[in-house]
């Protein structure tokens, strides 16, 4: 694999959306016509070698996706765990959304420094957020918190949700605060386990990550 597709392929594992050719080459710093080949050669390579996932082109940019004779496996793996514990990262994107709602895949990758597609479908296979609209300015899918999350956190409405830490005022000083943090999923964490409740069948805030017991 040549250096060009391993940075092109790099970009495309971080991306939160369908990255255009054109975008590829400003990025990369090469031409639109030798990132195509190196596209073409990316997905040759990926039928060729029976990966697991597929690179596709979707609209108008490239993005990556499990392919379709595991659609069954995925689906067990992400709802089998609808009675075991939700991971870190999953609880910190939890969290984000909770507080920052409605927000694009985009914002809450920038606000937790990292990739969260998976997360969030995750956190969707789950009913624990859902997609609420388009963002008038760029498009981008908007994700909010789904009344199953109330029911689980024990809230009647989002109103109910805590203040957040002292030096977290409210939620909508959230983000600029969280830019500014070491470790920001920390802060919105313990924001949001102050309002889990035993009776909900999630764990208490110092036994580890958020539970979701069973039915």
């Amino acid at each position: 694999m040549s250096d060009l597709s391993g940075a092109i392929e790099a970009l495309l594992l971080m991306a939160t959306e369908p990255m255009p050719t054109a975008e590829l080459a400003e990025a990369v710093q090469a031409p639109v016509e030798a990132v195509e080949t190196a596209l073409a050669g990316l997905v040759e390579f990926y039928d060729t070698t029976g990966r697991g996932f597929e690179l596709r082109r979707v609209g108008s940019g490239w993005r990556y996706y499990t392919r379709e004779e595991h659609a069954d496996l995925i689906g067990r793996w992400l709802t089998e765990g609808q009675r075991g514990t939700l991971s870190q990262a999953a609880l910190e994107t939890l969290a984000v959304v909770a507080y920052l709602q409605p927000i694009s895949r985009g914002r809450v990758s920038a606000v937790r420094g990292v990739n969260v597609d998976g997360v969030m479908r995750t956190l969707a296979t789950r009913d624990l957020i859902e997609e609420t609209g388009r963002d008038g300015e760029t498009g981008a899918r908007l994700f909010a918190t789904t009344s199953y999350f109330l029911e689980r956190m024990g809230l009647t409405s989002l109103d109910e949700l805590p203040p957040l830490a002292p030096h977290l005022p409210d939620a909508s000083a959230l983000e600029a605060e969280l830019a500014n943090l070491a470790d920001p999923g920390a802060a919105v964490e313990e924001a949001l386990l102050t309002v889990i409740p035993a009776q909900a069948g999630i764990s208490d805030p110092n036994d580890g990550p958020l539970e979701e017991g069973s039915e």
